[in-house]
């Protein structure tokens, strides 16, 4: 991956290049600190003092240019503006036709100074996190603190783009006012769910939602997912997202991940009881329903690697895979089969192509709207989870067609096998395999390339500015060299071969982090495993009752990310989030133990669904820190962060569902405090890990 540096070089405006941060020589002095500390020649404090006092002037020569540009396009669109005002006087259809242009012209120019903003805001970034990172201060949160909440902030007007908003607001307001609506001249401000059909408008929309930095629910549920992009793709990659994006497709895509989260989850209500009529014991579901997991482990790798070749053909094998498991788990009933049972589940487990799910989004949808597929791979999967026990609560029924038995045992698999069979046919019609000429053409294309122009302005950062997934740089400093001289090119970097090359690109604070990953998901994994058969022993509830408290548990996903990614993530730091969400966990863990009183419903619902919810706010922002630190080799490849991070939490799960099992030899009674031993142990050994990591990085 190209280095920042040259990205920088290649993207300027050259009349404007004196006015950009000089990020190579700021990248040198921290590399000079870092020597005179080392020797003895200066103390941190003077270091901090300097690097804070050359981060100022760098940032005062950036804000008095841009207040220099608002000015003379506010002065252009005053001049337009009374122009505008003759026009509507004494009407010409040919003069109003040149005003729209010259309204399209300081657009332009409005986007072109909307970049300049865009890439000096990443550099900003991008040295405090290489200073942060060489001193192990917490240094970007003290600048960012004391420069954006002063009065006088240079700082606001770089990354909240003050004042831009007034222009961007004159220019959209004007080009909607001199549409040919028929003689109505509507204003934006009465009708603002009007449609804004000129193009240029649409860039300017497009360049400042990306400019936000503000953390949003749409961004944070992006991050979720944990698609890891480049910071600045070129217009060829931008152009190659498009003629690549097939929107019957990525929908597809997103049912292949509803139906499968569906697929994991629909039996958990009955997996004891199926168990038992089996002969076997209840807490064999852990190895039912962990067998799904286990399988998923060596899946996620072949259909990564299989990716890289094709989307259309991973799916249908999926689609096959996942058909031939339920059958055969449905039929386990009445062949009496254990074996059966869980071979039906492996087989579902080998058809996961979640990898294959998040590797279309990152590769074959533009840009503009990769935030709202990602969203939507997460509202798609917290979907599932609800509906899945959901749908087994519903299916309390019992009869028999020739020698097939349909109970609710069953049935999950057979509505399942159907659910899967009319995926495949709806993929065979519906699926547009994306061209693979155009990636292969893509390094000559972009090679190419003229340096940026107007019509390449418009392109640019798809993540806004302070939240984004960074690349991760491949020096010592955090970040590839850059001098002015040849650059390494992709291939001096190439992606990761092999899960221990990848697990080596892996620095100690993002292990924390896949730490948290897996107890996050080994806690939520005993929790939801198990509840079938702990409320059966200690409550005596229903298929129906457990069903619905399993569905309830769902169903807060999505107004839990909401809450997180639209409020509390704004009020504080990620790393502290993280921290009280792991010590909430662990209470939920606390009071999830019989110790001496009565076990009670209340008890039970109430520790479960604190531990629930702080497992799920812990996730989406554990996966939003590890977006933004981890390696940008791990970006792409078959060994990317989207796989590291699946085999953490699928491997979480099968130890978690193997705990359930072996537990269960020291009988139901004790089966609830022995599977949270474990859990507790895990959750207080990631505390100590996140406490210790993250002191002595700042």
């Amino acid at each position: 991956m190209v280095a920042f540096g040259k990205k920088l070089k290649e993207r300027q405006i050259q009349e404007w290049q004196s006015y950009y941060i000089n990020y190579k020589l700021m990248k040198k002095k921290v590399k000079q600190y870092a020597q005179q500390i080392e020797v003895g020649a200066q103390d941190r404090r003077h270091v901090l003092k300097d690097f804070s006092r050359m981060l100022d002037n760098q940032i005062e020569k950036i804000v008095l240019f841009l207040l220099e540009q608002q000015g003379l396009l506010a002065s252009r669109l005053a001049r337009l503006r009374e122009q505008h005002d003759a026009l509507l006087q004494q009407p010409d259809i040919s003069q109003m036709t040149e005003l729209r242009e010259a309204y399209r012209a300081a657009g332009m120019d409005l986007l072109k100074l909307l970049f300049f903003v865009e890439i000096n805001a990443i550099g900003l970034r991008k040295i405090l996190k290489k200073f942060d990172k060489r001193f192990g201060y917490r240094f970007t949160d003290y600048y960012v603190k004391t420069r954006a909440n002063h009065p006088y902030s240079q700082l606001q007007q770089v990354f909240k783009h003050v004042g831009l908003g007034a222009v961007v607001g004159a220019i959209s307001r004007n080009l909607h006012e001199l549409q040919d609506h028929q003689g109505s001249y509507l204003s934006i401000y009465d009708e603002p769910a009007l449609p804004l059909q000129d193009p240029v408008v649409d860039s300017i929309k497009a360049a400042v939602d990306r400019l936000s930095n503000s953390t949003n629910f749409l961004n944070f549920m992006a991050q979720h997912a944990l698609i890891m992009q480049e910071e600045l793709p070129s217009p060829v990659e931008e152009h190659i997202d498009d003629q690549k994006y097939h929107f019957m497709s990525l929908l597809l895509n997103l049912a292949n991940t509803f139906l499968y989260m569906v697929n994991t989850y629909i039996i958990v209500p009955t997996a004891d009881d199926y168990s038992m009529s089996l002969g076997a014991a209840a807490t064999v579901c852990g190895i039912v329903i962990g067998a799904m997991a286990i399988a998923q482990v060596f899946s996620s790798v072949y259909f990564s690697a299989w990716s890289n070749r094709s989307y259309f053909k991973p799916l249908v094998f999926s689609s096959i895979v996942l058909f031939i498991g339920n059958v055969m788990y449905a039929l386990a009933y009445d062949f009496s089969s254990i074996a059966v049972l869980l071979i039906g589940r492996l087989f579902c487990g080998f058809g996961s192509a979640r990898a294959v799910n998040r590797r279309y989004i990152s590769d074959c949808v533009p840009l503009k709207i990769r935030m709202q597929a990602s969203a939507g791979f997460v509202s798609a999967s917290a979907l599932g989870m609800a509906c899945g026990p959901a749908l087994a609560g519903l299916l309390q029924t019992n009869f028999k067609i020739y020698k097939l038995t349909f109970n609710q045992n069953t049935l999950p698999g057979w509505i399942m096998a159907v659910a899967w069979l009319f995926y495949l046919v709806w993929l065979c019609i519906s699926f547009k395999e994306p061209s693979r000429d155009i990636e292969e053409n893509h390094t000559q294309e972009e090679s190419n390339a003229e340096p940026v122009d107007n019509s390449a302005l418009e392109k640019g950062l798809q993540q806004p500015l302070l939240i984004t997934s960074e690349e991760k740089p491949e020096d010592e400093d955090g970040d590839q060299e850059y001098d002015g001289s040849d650059e390494a090119s992709e291939e001096s970097h190439p992606p990761a071969n092999s899960i221990r090359s990848a697990y080596r690109l892996l620095t100690p604070s993002v292990k924390v982090q896949l730490l948290i990953y897996f107890m996050l998901k080994y806690v939520m994994e005993i929790l939801l495993s198990e509840s079938s058969v702990v409320t059966t022993y200690y409550f005596g509830w229903s298929t129906g009752a457990v069903a619905i408290f399993l569905a309830c548990l769902g169903l807060t996903v999505l107004p839990v990310n909401i809450i997180v990614g639209s409020y509390i993530s704004n009020m504080f730091e990620d790393r502290q989030i993280l921290l009280a969400s792991e010590i909430m966990v662990c209470i939920g863990i606390l009071f999830s133990f019989h110790v001496f009183i009565p076990y009670s419903v209340p008890q039970y619902v109430c520790s479960g669904l604190v531990l629930f919810v702080f497992a799920e706010v812990l996730e989406g922002v554990n996966l939003s820190l590890l977006s933004r630190v981890m390696s940008s080799r791990l970006s792409r490849g078959t060994y990317n962060g989207g796989l590291l991070s699946t085999e953490a939490g699928t491997i979480a799960r099968v130890i978690a569902d193997g705990t359930i099992t072996l537990a269960g030899f020291l009988g139901q009674s004790n089966l609830l405090n022995v599977t949270l031993l474990p859990s507790l142990f895990v959750c207080v050994a990631s505390i100590i890990a996140t406490f210790v990591t993250y002191n002595s990085l700042y």
